[in-house]
C-alpha cells in the first residue's frame, strides 16, 4: 500500500455492516492504512450474514461472503470501547489518525467521548465522517436507517418494478453512501492540505437515495407529476428496455435519433425513420406503446445471439441479460480482471471483485484479504501506541481487547 494515492493517510474505521466499510475499503484500495475497530464479541455483524461462508483450511466455517465484499485492505483490532481502557485506546489511535469513519446512531458515540467534538480536541485537523440513516438533524435524525427502508422512503421503490413497488437487487443506498462518503473524505483531506483544517462530514443514506433519483427527481420537480413504475423501460428514452427473443431476452439501449435510424434498418423497418410518430425521441416517447409492441413482435422471431450480432454490426447498443455466472465468464470481465484472489489468513485463496478505478500511476492495490476478527490487535497496539507487553496482557485478561491472530503478549522482562 506504500505507493497508493492515499498511502500517507491513516483511517480509523469505527463502522460496520456496509456503507461505512464500503467507504473505507475504497480508501484502503487507494493505499490508506485502515484500522477496523470491532467488538471483541463477534465483530462486524456481516461476518455472520450467510450462507455462503468461506471455509477455513481445517474445514471450519469462516466469515460470510457478505463481510468479504467490503473489508479488504484493512487491519482488524478487537477493542471493547465500552470500557474505560478501551475508550482510551481508541482515543489514542484517533489522535494519530487523519480520518475517522463511524456509523453509529446520531449522537451515539458522545457518551464514549468518541464523537467529533471530543476527538477534535485531541487532533484539531481530523476529518470525521458520520454515516447515519437520516443525518445529524431533522425530525427523523434518531431513526435507524436500513437500506430497504431507505429505498422505500427515498422514492426508488416507487419507480422500480413492473406491477408493484420493488426494491433494487442490491443495497444501493448503502453502496452509494459509501462512495459519496469516500469522495467527501478525499475532498476534506484536499481542503485540509490547502489550510482549511479538519471538518465533520454528515452523510445520510436518505439524502443519498434522494440525490440518486437524478433524472426522475427532475422529471417530477419540473412537471409536478410523480413518476410511476416503468419496469425495465426508460421514462425519457424509447426504445430503451429489454425485449423477448425466441430463446431469451435482449437489452436494447437506443440513445439517439441517429441510433434509431440504424436500429430500424437492422429490424427491416427503414420506414420508421421517416414516420413522424417515431422519427424523434419525443415522438417515440409519446407513441411508446405502439412502437414497443411492434418491436416486440419482430425481436421475438429470432434468437438473442442473432439480434445481438445484427444490432452490434449496425452500431446499436445492446446485450444479453446475464446472470453472475455469465458476467464473470464474459470475455470482457476476464480481460479486465474483474475477479481477483487474495490470500486470507486461515482460509487461503479467497475471491474478490476488482475495484473499478483504473489510475495509470497510482492504481488500486489488492494488498490484503479481509482480516479475521481481531487479527491485528496486538500488532497495531504495539506499532501505533507502543503498548507494553504487560498492558497488552492485562487488557486481554480483562476483556478490553482480544487478538485472534495467534499473537500473544511476550512474557518476562519489565513489561516495557
Amino acid at each position: 500500500m506504500s505507493t497508493g494515492a492515499l498511502s500517507h493517510i491513516r483511517v480509523l474505521d469505527l463502522s460496520r455492516v456496509l456503507a461505512g466499510p464500503w467507504c473505507t475499503q475504497i480508501l484502503g484500495d487507494l493505499g490508506a492504512d485502515v484500522i477496523k475497530v470491532e467488538n471483541p464479541d463477534g465483530g462486524d455483524d456481516t461476518r455472520g450474514w450467510g450462507p455462503p461462508f468461506v471455509k477455513g483450511a481445517d474445514g471450519a466455517r469462516g466469515d460470510a461472503a457478505y463481510y468479504l465484499c467490503a473489508n479488504r485492505n484493512k487491519r482488524s483490532i478487537a477493542v471493547d470501547f465500552r470500557t474505560e481502557d478501551g475508550r482510551g485506546i481508541i482515543r489514542d489511535l484517533a489522535a494519530q489518525s487523519d480520518v475517522v469513519v463511524e456509523n453509529f446512531r446520531t449522537g451515539g458515540l458522545a457518551k464514549y467521548g468518541l464523537d467529533y467534538a471530543s476527538l477534535k480536541s485531541l487532533r484539531e485537523d481530523i476529518v470525521y465522517c458520520s454515516i447515519t440513516g437520516f443525518g445529524q438533524d431533522g425530525p427523523s435524525a434518531q431513526l435507524p436507517g436500513y437500506d430497504f427502508l431507505i429505498q422505500a422512503m427515498g422514492g426508488v421503490m416507487s419507480i422500480t418494478g413492473h406491477d408493484q413497488p420493488t426494491k433494487v437487487g442490491l443495497p444501493i443506498a448503502d453502496l452509494f453512501t459509501g462512495v459519496y462518503a469516500a469522495g467527501a473524505i478525499m475532498a476534506a483531506l484536499t481542503a485540509r492540505d490547502r489550510g482549511a483544517g479538519g471538518q465533520h462530514i454528515d452523510m445520510a443514506l436518505f439524502d443519498v437515495q434522494v440525490a440518486m433519483l437524478a433524472n426522475q427527481a427532475m422529471n417530477y420537480l419540473v412537471s409536478g407529476r410523480p413518476p410511476g413504475l416503468t419496469g425495465n423501460a426508460h421514462p425519457n428514452i424509447v426504445p430503451y428496455q429489454d425485449f423477448p427473443t425466441s430463446d431469451g431476452r435482449i437489452a436494447v439501449a437506443v440513445g439517439s435519433d441517429r441510433q434509431f435510424v440504424r436500429f430500424a434498418a437492422a429490424l427491416g423497418r427503414e420506414g420508421w425513420a421517416d414516420d413522424p410518430r417515431f422519427a424523434t425521441n419525443a415522438g417515440r416517447v409519446e407513441n411508446r406503446e405502439v412502437l414497443v409492441s411492434e418491436i416486440t413482435l419482430i425481436l421475438a422471431e429470432k434468437t438473442t445471439a442473432h439480434w445481438r450480432a445484427a444490432l452490434e454490426a449496425a452500431g446499436v447498443p445492446c446485450g444479453p441479460i446475464q446472470d453472475l455466472e455469465g458476467v464473470f465468464a464474459d470475455p470482457q470481465a476476464q480481460s479486465r480482471a474483474l475477479k481477483r484472489a487474495l490470500e486470507m489468513t486461515g482460509v487461503g485463496d479467497t475471491p474478490a471483485v476488482a475495484n473499478p478505478m483504473r489510475l495509470s500511476a497510482t492504481p488500486p492495490a489488492y494488498a490484503s484479504a479481509p482480516p479475521r476478527l481481531g487479527e491485528h490487535t496486538f500488532e497495531v497496539l504495539r506499532e501505533r501506541l507502543g503498548a507494553p507487553e504487560k498492558a497488552l496482557s492485562e487488557w486481554a485478561q480483562a476483556g478490553v481487547v482480544r487478538d485472534f491472530g495467534g499473537n500473544r503478549p511476550e512474557s518476562g522482562g519489565d513489561g516495557t
